[in-house]
């Protein structure tokens, strides 16, 4: 049996401009832009389903400006 994955995603919401990649590339739907807006007027990404995220990291190689860091731990 493999071990379960857990994940969680970091997003730098200064550095995001909101271009929607990593929301779109990730399958789980742990993703969504913010209502808010950070210090540029991007409406940033942050995760809505943080129980969900399932660590494959998609988000973070799609993402053109390195604004996220994905954690991975073993259950």
């Amino acid at each position: 049996m493999m071990a379960k994955i857990k994940g969680t995603v970091v997003i730098d919401k200064e550095r995001c401009k909101g271009c929607d990649l990593c929301v779109v590339a990730c399958p789980a739907g742990v993703l969504e832009l913010a209502k808010e807006v950070n210090g540029k007027g991007y409406n940033y990404a942050q995760m809505k389903k943080t129980n969900e995220c399932i660590g494959c990291a998609n988000c973070g190689y799609v993402c053109p400006d390195g604004c996220i860091t994905v954690y991975k731990v073993k259950l």
